[in-house]
């Protein structure tokens, strides 16, 4: 892997393009608002909005969204996964830095700038915004869900020898470059897709940084959807992809 020539620290993202993927399924309340939002942030930017299926009216809310320069939009014919949505997202992506979004509102789009800063300056390659670093508001939910979060990174962390404190972030930037080295190779449909693109990168020896984000977390009655068989998902992938690409 060729490290880019390191730049100022102070460098900005106004000659840059940002690509903001946003896996969507049922999520009809919040998808035009994370749209405005993502519109709103002062970066050049594409939005590449991926349908996962959705069932509850989603769907027709998109396909009813006159399609611009900044907006496209795929739709799955069946909901795959998370993973699958983000793996057809990159396949189309042109900007200079992507950036994973969810749609349901847990992670701001004004932090962009601070997400990507890293990139920007020329010291990183890939970038996670930890939910668990000390950064803005966070929402106090779920005591086990931290656990198994925490205990999964870790679990990652050993296979990788890297000392993330987040792995399961939505919040992930990537130079265009290392989508496009990786991309073709992820096989993950669901939430395995976290594990895998962090064991790629780690295996690439790509520069990763981490900082903190703040995180407006929503409950399952509200729509979260990761549930017990995805952690178990997740504890299997990190060791596949410790031992195989």
């Amino acid at each position: 892997m060729q490290n880019t020539p390191q730049q100022n620290e102070h460098s900005t993202a106004e000659n840059l393009r940002l690509s903001v993927v946003v896996p969507v399924y049922n999520e009809r309340a919040t998808i035009l608002e994370i749209i405005r939002r993502i519109r709103a942030v002062e970066i050049d930017t594409e939005i590449l909005v991926v349908d996962d299926g959705s069932t509850d009216g989603t769907r027709e809310i998109l396909v009813g969204m006159a399609q611009a320069d900044d907006l496209r939009i795929f739709l799955h014919e069946w909901n795959r996964g998370k993973g699958a949505a983000l793996r057809t997202a990159f396949e189309h992506i042109t900007g200079d830095i992507v950036v994973i979004q969810d749609a349901d509102l847990e992670y701001d789009p004004a932090e962009y700038q601070r997400l990507i800063q890293p990139i920007v300056s020329g010291v990183a390659d890939v970038v996670y915004g930890s939910r668990f670093l000390s950064a803005g508001p966070h929402r106090v939910l779920y005591y086990w869900h931290s656990v198994a979060n925490r205990a999964l990174t870790a679990l990652s962390n050993m296979f990788t020898d890297l000392n993330l404190t987040d792995m399961e972030t939505c919040y992930k930037a990537f130079r265009r470059e290392v989508i496009q080295t990786i991309g073709p190779t992820l096989k993950q449909n669901r939430f395995g897709i976290d594990p895998e693109l962090t064991a790629k990168v780690a295996r690439r020896n790509y520069r990763i940084y981490e900082l903190g984000i703040s995180y407006f977390g929503r409950t399952y009655q509200e729509g979260k959807k990761i549930t017990l068989p995805d952690a178990l998902q997740v504890f299997w992938c990190i060791f596949r992809y410790w031992r195989w690409d």
